[in-house]
């Protein structure tokens, strides 16, 4: 091998010193063919390179151009909010609801239309604000109350299954349910029965489900592929990573209003409700063939309603958390309809509040920002049927095909009621059954 290595030494061509000339040479003493695959390699990788130059160059406009984006409505959000404070000389800086809360009108540019066009947040930087620990009445809160205020400011979270495509085209009702990563057994139900997506005289209705992560830590892996398999047969999941809570049900009313506000341009009216409600499609058809309002919100609505003191009670909130002596009037989340422009306004008046441990006063407490009124309807049951749980009211089909919704139902009520519902039922005593119903309705 050393012979070798000499012989080629001392026989192959002197190549010259400077480093241009060398490679004159080398190129010469190369066939035909390796010059042919050396031009080509060459060639290839200018062209790679004039590529990926291009590409760059479009990623920094690109990404310039929706920071300086961000910044303004950024910018916009902050002149906002002080002028809110500002004008209202009764705003108590020591009380962290009230700054934020107060009303605002459309002149403060409330409903500009400054919704992304695609679901921007894409990861999780939410730390707890420590300026909460440092007051005094801060200490005496219970403690679910106390992780709610210490992570009050973490509004949005990235998507993990999200179906933008259910609001391409147009869509005349959009159904969208709460529910929680183990319940499948009441979205299947809904799917079955009055929930499914069909074509009403010509108008599409689609449906969605709104959820968030599992609470539960040993079981979360579990549900969520159990989770993800259910999307993948019907495609009508949408889910955000935070942990379903009843705190966390606000977080869902934002979400989706910021998700509506993004996706869906096309849709006119929406029912937003629990999965565990009986609701009638042609009777919600019927309403909305009768009504002409904007700002349209109709529901089960309570009007002047206390904040709950008693702390076992389900919906207690502190005198810290809220010190008014009534909420603004608010449907009840059992279910209720709103029209798309409402919900895309809803949203942006979101942006100007602090979120409040009940979704239903806080979408009311939006809807007094705007200053829309929610109409109330008879026909809306989301607190129960009637005053005496032993009734024959709340087993009687011909008064469930006169409502829109009724709460409380679980899958195999749901589903029993819905076959007699939709069966050849003789309901001739329907008006005499509707004023019976109001003398023992809650």
């Amino acid at each position: 091998m050393r012979s070798l290595r000499a012989f080629w030494h001392f026989t192959k061509p002197p190549l010259p010193k400077d480093r241009s000339s060398r490679l004159l040479a080398a190129v010469k003493m190369m066939t035909a063919r390796d010059r042919w695959r050396m031009y080509k390699r060459v060639g290839m990788m200018f062209l790679l390179a004039v590529v990926t130059l291009t590409v760059v160059q479009r990623g920094n406009i690109n990404t310039g151009v929706q920071f300086q984006v961000e910044r303004e409505v950024q910018k916009e959000s902050t002149i906002s909010k002080r002028a809110l404070l500002k004008k209202d000389p009764f705003l108590d800086s020591g009380n962290f609801w009230n700054t934020s809360a107060e009303t605002t009108t459309e002149k403060q540019g409330v409903t500009k239309d400054r919704s992304p066009r695609t679901w921007d947040v894409t990861s999780i930087n939410c730390t707890a604000n420590p300026n909460f620990t440092s007051m005094g009445w801060f200490a005496s809160l219970e403690p679910n109350f106390k992780q709610f205020l210490l992570y009050r400011h973490c509004r949005y979270f990235p998507m993990i299954i999200n179906h933008p495509e259910k609001c391409s085209g147009e869509t005349y009702l959009l159904i969208v349910i709460k529910s929680i990563i183990t319940q499948h057994d009441r979205r299947d139900t809904i799917r079955k029965t009055w929930g499914r997506e069909q074509e009403v005289d010509g108008k599409r209705v689609k449906t969605l489900f709104l959820l968030g992560k599992s609470s539960n830590e040993q079981e979360k892996a579990h549900h969520q592929k159990l989770l993800e398999y259910e999307d993948y047969i019907y495609g009508d999941i949408l889910q955000w990573d935070f942990m379903d809570s009843f705190f966390n049900l606000t977080l869902k009313e934002t979400h989706f209003l910021k998700w509506f506000a993004t996706y869906c341009g096309g849709v006119r009216y929406i029912f937003k409700g629990d999965d565990d409600v009986f609701v009638s499609i042609q009777n919600i058809f019927e309403y909305l063939g009768e009504t002409y309002a904007t700002n349209l919100l109709v529901g089960d609505v309570i009007f002047k309603a206390k904040p709950i003191r008693k702390k076992e009670n389900k919906y207690y909130v502190p005198q810290a958390l809220y010190n008014k002596t009534h909420y603004p009037p608010y449907a009840g989340g059992g279910g209720f309809l709103m029209d798309g422009p409402l919900a895309r306004k809803l949203y942006r008046a979101s942006e100007t509040l602090d979120l409040y441990p009940i979704d239903d006063v806080f979408l009311g407490m939006c809807l007094d920002v705007l200053q829309v009124s929610p109409i109330k309807h008879n026909a809306f049951k989301t607190f129960g049927l009637v005053k005496s749980k032993s009734s024959r009211l709340n087993r009687e089909p011909c008064f469930f095909k006169s409502m829109i919704v009724v709460h409380k139902l679980l899958p195999p009520d749901l589903l029993h009621m819905w076959r007699l519902v939709n069966s050849d039922l003789n309901c001739s005593q329907k008006a005499t059954l509707s004023q019976a119903a109001h003398a023992q309705l809650m």
